[in-house]
């Protein structure tokens, strides 16, 4: 797939953006080894493959908002190609793992060790729908635990063992955005229960709202405590990927706070 220094396949673009929600931002420098890795496998050098990343990470709206700031020289292919992943994040992502995947192969490696581990660990069955369900899954969880540092947007505990990667539209409702990072919260176990069933919502502000329900209830361990301070509090911002406002509005519809 080697190609002439400047230009920049459709299929190589795809491989960069696919690395580039593993990646933390302050990871996207070229002694990185994944972006090394890419880039032997691109035929192209790791400075090369940095650049394109910091490229991609201009259109991302969370890096713009933050102040940080990724090389303004995206082209117009990157600039289609990251409005084609906004507006259908799961074929576009999917497609981005395929390409991704291939490249390993052909060169003898396997791509997502990790998460091929993590699939591998939580399934009984090798079934391949089962096998593509649970895949999706753990890549959704990654990008969404990536953008977040691992830590619950609303309690601030911080552990990968102890958090979740919620989905704000829920996966049978949101069949175009199982994988879309922008659809998911980075909660604790116990917050992840409580925004699943309705009984807490973040608004489109940001802040999280508390239902009724929770507010008239009688217990007052202090379980319940934790969940009615967080009344009004504003969600931490992920360091990119920040949950859709249209998202957040269609939770908090659903679930009569607003």
């Amino acid at each position: 797939m080697a190609n002439s220094p400047n230009h920049w396949t459709r299929s190589e673009i795809l491989a960069a953006i696919y690395l580039y929600t593993k990646l933390r931002f302050g990871q996207l420098d070229h002694r990185n080894r994944d972006i090394i890795q890419l880039a032997n496998w691109l035929g192209r050098t790791p400075s090369s493959v940095s650049m394109k990343l910091s490229n991609l990470a201009s259109l991302d709206e969370r890096i713009v908002e933050s102040g940080r700031v990724g090389l303004k020289g995206a082209s117009t292919l990157d600039r289609e190609i990251w409005a084609e992943l906004d507006g259908n994040w799961d074929a576009t992502i999917r497609e981005a793992g395929e390409i991704y995947d291939k490249l390993a192969t052909s060169h003898g490696e396997e791509s997502d060790i990790d998460l091929l581990d993590e699939v591998k660990s939580s399934i009984a069955t090798t079934r391949l729908s089962t096998i593509e369900v649970r895949t999706t899954q753990a890549r959704f969880r990654r990008s969404v635990l990536t953008s977040y540092n691992a830590t619950c947007c609303i309690s601030g505990l911080s552990d990968a063992k102890l958090v979740v990667a919620s989905h704000i539209i829920p996966w049978s409702k949101g069949i175009h955005d199982r994988m879309n990072p922008r659809n998911g919260l980075c909660l604790s176990a116990l917050h992840d229960k409580a925004f699943d069933r309705g009984l807490i919502t973040v608004l489109p502000n940001l802040r999280v709202c508390v239902s009724s329900t929770l507010k008239n209830h009688t217990d007052q361990s202090p379980l319940m405590k934790l969940l009615l301070s967080c009344d009004g509090q504003r969600i931490v911002k992920p360091d990119r990927f920040s949950p859709r406002e249209d998202f957040l509005t269609w939770h908090a519809t659903v679930h009569g706070f607003i």
